[in-house]
């Protein structure tokens, strides 16, 4: 897959307990990405942050969360993002979602 110089990055924070039908809500995003062909998307997961509610949530040991903030970061063309945002709508039921624009230096496969 070639991608174009300009791209952008769609970013989605949610909690690690967020669900869609029964499985966790990352990686029904990420599969419907990849369904949707998207260039590529990864999750990430935050040892502490805070979001809407103000609630800390926390790895350490002492606070023992369970629900750690997690960022699901997929790239592509403005175009094929688009094509991700109704199932986003309808899934994200909490969170943050932003979309910024890149410059992709290199995107390869060995």
């Amino acid at each position: 897959m070639k991608l174009p110089d300009e791209a952008v990055m769609l970013r989605i924070f949610v909690g690690e307990l967020d669900r869609h039908d029964g499985r966790p809500l990352y990686e029904a995003l990420v599969m419907k990405a990849r369904e949707l062909n998207l260039a590529g998307a990864t999750v990430l997961r935050g040892i502490l942050g805070y979001g809407a509610s103000s609630r800390i949530h926390s790895s350490k040991m002492l606070d023992l969360s369970e629900d750690l903030p997690l960022v699901v970061e997929i790239v592509d063309t403005e175009e094929k993002i688009h094509t991700i945002l109704p199932f986003i709508e309808e899934t994200v039921k909490e969170g943050l979602v932003t979309l910024e624009k890149m410059r992709i230096i290199r995107y390869s496969h060995r």
